[in-house]
């Protein structure tokens, strides 16, 4: 009896226990049938979401173009490879389509794949034991072809997916100007130049399409599909043209090729707009490949430098309209002591100079010292400064492009005060001079560079922005422009100039200043020597009458022959590039009707005339005049008495009775030819630049029927000088509390 009742004990406790738990789960179905949720989740959703394919539509990434609408950033798509191993995902043995046969797909699949066989099969056959339903190869995309071609292998369950990718079709050009983009994540984000910093405006908005599916993924008959339509990303034109950027590019790859600098710096703008047509930099890239990119940096605008004697047209404009240049005044050129006890200033014929010449002349031979007065005796230090800041030197040009920086006024101690004349100390990049070189040719007005034309909507076509001319500042007046416009036609269209005979183009008149930049040495703080260790640049413009384009060229450490001076490469890049584009543009040449081209006069009578009387004549006449020997009576001139010259030229008087040759230091390969043809002796010479040895020794007498050799090479570095290779130069003035010469006083 007792035994019955602890049975029955026991059978109702598992009753009631079961009851309970009866209760309890019948509660939860209750709960969770009425309200649609486990846990949070929405069994709804959950269900949803389990039955439905979601992927995303990609956006096409906006297009690049250049100004007349050529393709230079496009989209093509691409292809990758996945295998789908499930067998269930076969509905007929007759036509698999899923990957049946490992050995062979593995066999036929490894050379496009780049694999070996073995480890391809090994990766099919693992991912089958594991039982994965597919494998993806997402080591190499292919082309349009390359899919078709594996295609015709007819292999069981291969499959491609498409997706977009980057194309430049015109390879290393403009590279740095249009950049390129990198995979991040499942978009296309730019990684430099306009593809960077417009990304946000060449990435469009993507979409997404979903529908109702079974276990393999295969879409139901009624898919209840949902599309939201990708927006693409809008189109950006360049300034850039196409033709000016190849004939740079081609100039360019030329002179690298031949040179082997380790910088090439250019860019072509109009100069009336600030529309940048061409910019490129040595070393440059394929952005296709984004292999071994030796700069990063787009130099124009982001390598700031000394820029040398460029700089010297702005300190001549800060003089011209500050009132204080005369440009017929005299000053002694050479060597200039503007302080006791620090290192003068000296002129690149190792500080010989051309005795008393005018301001004028001073900046058609590029001469520091003229320079170095301005500022420090005519205008003063701060009136320099307050125009160097006038003409943006202290700040970007905020040009559209990624990557901008600006240089540095070294304006510290006096030193640094009166070498900014000159270019030496205070850096800049290509791009500020440019800006600033706008206020020369636009009558005084400073205009903004740009390189975006528009913004187009690429389903529209519709403008969204378009860029206008804009100008930033007015540093000088109409008329100092003017002025300084003469100047510079003079650098180059003068006998006595830096760029005569160096820059001249065929059809059309230059304007423009050469420069020759030292670079600071990390190691030692001062500066690189050698004939080669430097900047060789040039600004210049054309048409001089009326500029239609201003271009900056820069090549930094060329690998010159002894007979090579550094303005060859730079000149070279812009010669080609600017009489090209000036016909490609239909500017009609202006050589015949150019104010420069004056008429020329033959060289008057003068045999037997007195010395200083010829002297006279021929200076009033505009002539440059050297006299070799010491008699009173003229016995001959180069050129001879009826060949005709223009003014500016160089005339050489020999005098009667014995003639001493001259000492030729520092004296031009031009000059030394000229006294050749005066006294009649072949002259041969070695190297370039100015003369250092003679062959003939200074002072002895000459007899005839003597043989000149002459040694040409760039002024001594010892000298702390450098010679730009048509004259101008800087000086090395490092002059401050560390340095080891004698410390400066500060203003």
């Amino acid at each position: 009896m007792k035994k019955l009742k602890a049975t029955n004990g026991v059978a109702i406790l598992f009753i009631v226990g079961f009851s309970i738990l009866f209760l309890v789960l019948f509660g939860r179905i209750m709960y969770i049938q009425a309200s649609g949720e486990i846990e949070g989740v929405n069994l709804e959703e959950w269900a949803e979401k389990q039955r439905t394919s979601s992927y995303p539509l990609s956006a096409e990434r906006g297009l690049i173009y250049d100004r007349s609408g050529m393709v230079l950033a496009a989209n093509r798509p691409v292809y990758r490879l996945y295998a789908i191993l499930d067998e269930e995902y076969t509905t007929n043995e007759k036509e698999p389509l899923h990957v049946k046969d490992p050995f062979n797909t593995a066999n036929k699949l490894a050379p496009y794949l780049g694999l070996e066989e073995s480890a391809l099969a090994d990766t099919l056959n693992s991912a089958i034991e594991d039982d994965k339903f597919q494998v993806e190869f997402t080591n190499r995309s292919f082309t349009e072809e390359e899919k078709k071609e594996i295609e015709k292998l007819d292999l069981p369950g291969i499959y491609f997916s498409k997706h977009s990718e980057r194309y430049y079709p015109n390879s290393q050009f403009a590279s740095h100007v249009i950049g390129f983009t990198q995979k991040k994540e499942d978009t296309l984000e730019g990684a430099m130049g306009i593809e960077a910093s417009f990304n946000d405006v060449l990435t469009g908005k993507p979409g997404k399409i979903s529908y109702q599916r079974d276990r393999y993924a295969t879409k139901l008959l009624n898919p209840e599909e949902a599309i939201v339509q990708a927006e693409d990303g809008d189109n950006v034109y360049l300034t850039i043209d196409q033709k000016i950027q190849t004939f740079l590019e081609d100039a360019m790859t030329e002179v690298q090729e031949q040179y082997e600098p380790e910088k090439i710096m250019a860019v072509v703008m109009n100069p009336k707009t600030g529309e940048v047509l061409a910019m490129s930099n040595r070393p440059s890239f394929d952005p296709n490949v984004k292999e071994n990119i030796e700069n990063w940096y787009n130099d124009i605008i982001a390598y700031p430098f000394e820029p040398g004697s460029t700089m010297k047209i702005f300190t001549v404009a800060a003089a011209i309209d500050s009132g204080n240049y005369n440009g017929d005044e005299l000053f002694e050129s050479g060597t200039y002591q503007y302080l006791d006890n620090v290192r003068p200033v000296h002129d690149h014929n190792w500080g010989k100079g051309w005795d008393y010449i005018t301001y004028d002349e001073g900046f058609t031979r590029s001469s520091n010292v003229a320079m170095a007065k301005l500022v420090w005796e005519k205008m003063g230090t701060e009136t320099f400064l307050e125009y160097l800041q006038k003409f943006h030197f202290d700040q970007k040009t905020n040009i559209d492009l990624a990557g901008e920086t600006k240089g540095t006024i070294l304006y510290n101690w006096p030193s640094e005060k009166v070498t900014t004349s000159y270019g030496q100390g205070t850096t800049v990049t290509p791009m500020q001079l440019m800006k600033a070189a706008t206020a020369i040719v636009n009558d005084g007005k400073m205009m903004k560079p740009y390189v975006i034309s528009k913004i187009e909507d690429a389903d529209t076509g519709k403008v969204i922005k378009e860029s206008e001319p804009e100008v930033v500042g007015q540093p000088i007046s109409k008329d100092t422009a003017k002025q300084v416009m003469t100047l510079m036609e003079g650098v180059v269209n003068d006998e006595l100039g830096t760029g005569y005979g160096v820059y001249t183009l065929d059809d059309y008149s230059v304007a423009g200043k050469t420069g020759t930049a030292q670079i600071p040495d990390p190691e030692t703080g001062r500066y690189l020597t050698g004939r080669e260790n430097y900047v060789f640049s040039f600004l210049g413009m054309a048409p001089s009458e009326n500029p239609e384009l201003m271009m900056f060229v820069a090549v930094e450490r060329p690998k010159l022959e002894d007979t090579e001076a550094g303005s060859e490469p730079v000149s070279y890049i812009f010669k080609t590039v600017m009489e090209n584009s000036l016909k490609y543009l239909e500017i009609k040449p202006d050589k015949e009707s150019t104010a420069l081209n004056v008429n020329p006069f033959p060289i008057p009578s003068s045999k037997g005339a007195s010395v200083d009387a010829v002297v006279q004549n021929l200076q009033e006449l505009g002539l440059d005049t050297k006299v070799i020997g010491n008699g009173s009576k003229v016995d001959a001139l180069y050129p001879n008495e009826g060949m005709e010259v223009v003014p500016g030229a160089s005339v050489m008087i020999r005098t009667d009775g014995n003639v001493t040759m001259p000492d030729l230091t520092g004296w031009s390969l031009r000059e030394v030819i000229q006294l050749g043809e005066l006294l009649d002796i072949k002259v041969d010479y070695l190297g370039s630049g100015f003369t250092v040895k003679q062959s003939i020794a200074a002072g002895s007498e000459f007899k005839g029927n003597n043989y000149l050799s002459i040694e040409l090479k760039a002024p001594n570095p010892s000298n702390e000088t450098v010679s730009d290779e048509e004259g101008t130069n800087q000086e090395e003035t490092s002059e401050d509390p560390d340095s080891n010469v004698p410390s400066e006083t500060e203003e």
